[in-house]
């Protein structure tokens, strides 16, 4: 599989997470990129289960598809649109973030208060302003209402890319 890079900045530039993904394929929600399991981050961190993750053509986000057991099934970032040049991505990250709890199906709207005090740090423009939040609302509607891809279309990258690594192994 190609790698892709996927870089997650700061409003400011600075780096915020780093991380080497593997190219799954792209449809009409964008750009579908594998984390194995023992994957590990710039930051350390180190990717236990099994995710894909939808880098979309269009929009202010990115979204994590979790495997079970993971208890966040679904865990989306507020970002600036995505910027490609050649396997690498670059994304601000604006601080909001949308989840869905795979237990209770619960959807949430988290890190307003780091938002807020980002977009005054930061200064954030107030079409930046605008994006981050019409993109959280459109989001939690998405994941409230069950709309593709977060009912079930990611269901099939994920299962591709845990056949692939299954295939890899043997």
């Amino acid at each position: 599989m190609t790698e892709v890079r996927m870089e997650i900045r700061k409003y400011d530039g600075s780096p915020h997470r780093g991380i080497t993904t593997r190219l799954l394929g792209r449809d009409r929600y964008g750009t579908w990129l594998a984390i194995p399991p023992g994957t590990v981050a710039d930051s350390g961190k180190v990717w236990e289960i099994p995710c894909v993750l939808l880098v979309p053509h269009v929009g202010w986000y990115t979204a994590m598809f979790n495997a079970a057991p993971r208890n966040t099934s679904v865990y989306c970032d507020i970002t600036t649109p995505a910027a490609w040049t050649s396997n690498r991505i670059v994304v601000t990250d604006l601080d909001l973030d949308v989840r869905k709890i795979r237990e209770t199906g619960e959807v949430q709207l988290v890190d307003e208060d780091e938002f807020t005090a980002h977009s005054r740090k930061f200064e954030y423009p107030e079409e930046v302003i605008q994006q981050a939040r019409s993109a959280a609302a459109w989001l939690l509607d998405a994941l409230h209402t069950g709309a593709e891809p977060f009912a079930g279309h990611f269901h099939r990258w994920l299962a591709l890319f845990q056949d692939k690594a299954a295939i890899a192994v043997r």
